[in-house]
């Protein structure tokens, strides 16, 4: 995946959350920078990276949102309207440890069936880095920070609170490694 991948993603993601969304759109934006950034200095698909950190949240989408889980409802639109790259849509699906807030709404099974989890850890670790490191409005951020802000936006007794809380651990894991595994390949 190369450079048309990430021009297609990116004008489907600013399509859909650009007026509609745009601090979405920020987020996303900062998402995909630092995806720009991280693959190529893991030697990662970088082109498969970038454009899943452009569209690992184009479920929130007003007008694709039809189960109201945002992983769900993007990875459908993608695998559905435009026949995207199963492994694309894979990450899309299961960005951030999808499965636990998927449990949180009763759709694990269905996401679970539906999407499985892509079997390579350090590119879901990176996606996962990407967007657990930046704040809604594209900044760059620590992971603990960017946890502390969602519980804090959504409450620690609302579904994403919840979600948030079991899946931290996770998510601080694989941004350690991600760190890591940068730390260990200067640029």
């Amino acid at each position: 995946m190369g450079d048309l991948i990430g021009d297609w993603a990116t004008h489907i993601t600013r399509a859909e959350l650009g007026y509609a969304l745009p601090r979405r759109w920020a987020h996303t934006q900062g998402v995909t920078f630092r995806a720009a950034e991280v693959g190529p200095a893991l030697s990662l698909d970088a082109g498969l990276l970038v454009a899943a950190a452009t569209l690992h949240d184009i479920g929130y989408a007003p007008r694709l949102a039809v189960t109201g889980f945002h992983p769900l409802d993007g990875a459908r639109f993608l695998r559905d309207k435009h026949g995207a790259d199963e492994r694309l849509v894979r990450l899309v699906a299961n960005h951030s440890f999808a499965l636990l807030e998927a449990e949180e709404r009763g759709l694990r099974e269905e996401l679970a069936a539906e999407f499985p989890l892509l079997d390579e850890p350090l590119l879901v670790d990176a996606l996962v880095y990407c967007d657990m490191t930046t704040t809604p409005d594209g900044d760059r951020t620590t992971a603990q920070d960017r946890v502390a802000e969602i519980r804090s936006r959504y409450g620690d007794d609302s579904m994403v609170g919840r979600f948030i809380r079991r899946a931290a651990p996770e998510i601080f894991a694989a941004v350690g490694r991600i760190e890591s595994a940068l730390a260990a390949h200067p640029r």
